[in-house]
């Protein structure tokens, strides 16, 4: 069963503490028809393949490190650091160090350019 999406004004934790930190998955944290807010999280060496999304995307490294390929380079970021593409572009993950990221997506409603 796939985990509830955080209902408006709802406080809740982006980085598991304790055993629940050693047990992290990626989950969409916030979905709505113009957001969604996922939780991934990639062990060293593993990744998500090249894919697109229709709409902006933000990328935020909370913990550890991770390569982003997109516009015909790779960049590292750290924690702390964040990565915005335009809706549309080809982009790649892979975990340089086990790390959790925030990945924020605006959705674009139907019908809108």
């Amino acid at each position: 069963m796939a985990a509830p999406h955080a209902l408006p004004g709802e406080v809740f934790d982006v980085l598991p503490h304790g055993e629940a930190a050693a047990q992290a998955v990626t989950t969409s944290l916030v979905r709505t028809a113009g957001l969604q807010v996922i939780r991934v999280v990639l062990a060293a060496g593993q990744g998500k393949p090249a894919h697109r999304v229709a709409g902006d995307v933000t990328v935020q490294c909370l913990t550890g490190r991770v390569a982003v390929t997109a516009l015909g380079a790779t960049r590292e970021l750290a924690a702390g650091q964040m990565l915005y593409l335009a809706g549309g572009e080809e982009h790649a993950l892979s975990g340089v160090e086990d790390a959790t990221l925030l990945v924020t997506i605006r959705l674009r409603p139907s019908g809108e350019a």
